[in-house]
């Protein structure tokens, strides 16, 4: 079976230069990294920061970064320094893997999907995905679920337009309405 890495190698860089007459292909646009956002701010007990710190790095496979407040906000009820998120940085093997799950499981398996919508594009070609449930994520099949949070994902790419990064995210299987 050949892994999304090598689809965007053999299939996705002649497509690109292709479409948008890069001469290089090292100047085709590439996937930067993948960075996963949780915000716990409404979470007080610690055990719930753990199961959430737990649950992030089963669906990665890397160890999450505390976030914390920057400064205090009263009726957010926060104090500065307080954590209110986690987040974790994929980039490289395990980036390739994380959007190859991402891809062919995550995002079909949510509820009432039609296809991620081009405006979750910003200026610069960078997809932001956000969930309602962590579930839809195929390394919790089985885990006992005490309670659900939502998680975003952005895939940050090299592109300069937007359009190149739709372009791109499209030829990897990203399934973008049109």
């Amino acid at each position: 079976m050949i892994t999304l890495q090598e689809k965007y190698r053999k299939e996705v860089i002649p497509a690109m230069q292709r479409e948008f007459g890069y001469r290089n292909a090292l100047a085709v646009p590439r996937m930067e990294k993948a960075v996963v956002n949780v915000g716990v701010g409404r979470l007080r007990e610690e055990k719930q920061h753990d199961l959430v710190r737990k649950i992030l790095a089963l669906i990665t496979g890397q160890k999450p970064a505390a976030r914390t407040a920057k400064k205090a906000i009263a009726a957010f009820k926060t104090r500065r320094g307080l954590v209110v998120g986690y987040q974790v940085t994929l980039r490289g093997r395990r980036m390739w893997e994380f959007l190859e799950r991402l891809i062919a499981i995550a995002i079909p398996r949510q509820r009432d999907f039609h296809g991620i919508d081009p405006r979750s594009f910003d200026g610069r070609g960078n997809l932001t995905l956000g969930f309602r449930e962590y579930i839809v994520f195929p390394e919790l099949a089985g885990e006992d679920i005490p309670f659900l949070f939502g998680l975003e994902v952005t895939v940050v790419t090299t592109a300069r337009r937007r359009e190149e990064g739709i372009a791109l995210l499209k030829l990897l299987g990203v399934p973008i309405r049109s």
